[in-house]
């Protein structure tokens, strides 16, 4: 029997076919075309449940659930999306609407606990029973796992890393508080304050990567320069290092995961952030002289970690 994923993105619509032995044998993808009414993105979802099938050369007779990830607040006890911003949802019954059109029973979580929740089981995590998945994207994603379970908590809301605060009356987030992480070590704060530093110094290196045009900055704008050996830029990227081992070494000091692993966009540059960071962590964590320490690790699937974590859902 088979288990499929979809990943609900404000972008596409992407679905795999997930066997028991965890490899993907079938895709389908599709445009979500935000914003639109709710019933048009699920009659596309189903529309790629079928391509991925089709793909697989299954029937859905041989699929024995459908997990969905998901942007926004899930209640997993009505199946409805309560609020994603980027879908301009708000109350969808998701897990009617899906049902209703596959005639196959359908779970939905959360897109970074489905992440995490796949990076877990088919990933950097396999075989670990605690696990925190940390995405470095446009905003800061998490995702916890314990005994091999998604941490939902009372209102299936748990696991909101980004937004815990590093910084007292910081950066106004768009939560309503200030000084949250996302705020500082996401990929959009990275780009913020790649800015800043070059318009403190138009001799950077980085004004060359960017064309003279600063609103070209993006992500690898700072680490690029940084490795033409450019001073400002290496202040940039290693201030925000640090600001990435803030918020890491409140979750080890929280949780003592057995593993934190770091992906989204930032999380490609791997070691160059990794090792920096675990220097960090071994000098600040409260667990100094623990014989067990939480390792820090890279993401391994990519993309594929939601569909994965998707499939993988059972209640």
């Amino acid at each position: 029997m088979y288990r499929i994923g979809v990943d609900l993105g404000g972008t596409n619509i992407a679905v795999g076919v997930v066997t028991e032995d965890l490899k993907i044998i079938g895709r389908g993808k599709v445009k979500t075309k935000c914003p639109r009414p709710a019933e048009e993105i699920f009659d596309d979802i189903a529309v790629a449940i079928d391509m991925a099938i089709k793909d697989a050369g299954i029937s859905m007779d041989d699929v024995v659930s459908v997990g969905v990830g998901t942007p926004g607040s899930v209640n997993k006890s009505n199946g409805y999306i309560e609020f994603a911003n980027n879908l301009n949802f708000n109350k969808v019954p998701a897990k009617e609407m899906l049902e209703a059109r596959i005639g196959k029973t359908v779970y939905i979580d959360n897109d970074a606990n489905c992440a995490a929740l796949g990076e877990a089981i088919a990933g950097v995590g396999k075989g670990v029973g605690n696990f925190v998945a940390v995405t470095l994207g446009t905003g800061v994603g998490s995702g916890i796992i314990v005994n091999g379970k998604i941490v939902n908590g009372v209102n299936y809301a748990a696991g909101e890393m980004g937004h815990m605060v590093i910084m007292v009356d910081g950066e106004q987030c768009t939560c309503g508080r200030r000084g949250c992480w996302e705020q500082y070590a996401s990929a959009t704060a990275l780009i913020a304050q790649t800015k800043d530093a070059m318009r403190h110094d138009h001799d950077s290196k980085m004004w060359q990567l960017v064309n003279d045009n600063i609103d070209s900055v993006n992500g690898r704008t700072a680490f690029d320069a940084m490795r033409m050996n450019d001073a400002t830029a290496k202040k940039v990227v290693d201030r925000y290092i640090y600001y990435v081992a803030a918020g890491v070494i409140n979750i080890i000091n929280a949780l003592q995961p057995e593993i934190i692993c770091i992906g989204g966009g930032i999380g490609h540059e791997g070691e160059t952030i990794l090792e920096p960071l675990r220097k960090h962590v071994k000098r600040e964590r409260y667990s100094i002289y623990a014989a067990n320490q939480t390792k820090i690790m890279s993401a391994e699937l990519g993309n594929d970690a939601g569909i994965f974590g998707a499939a993988l859902l059972d209640e």
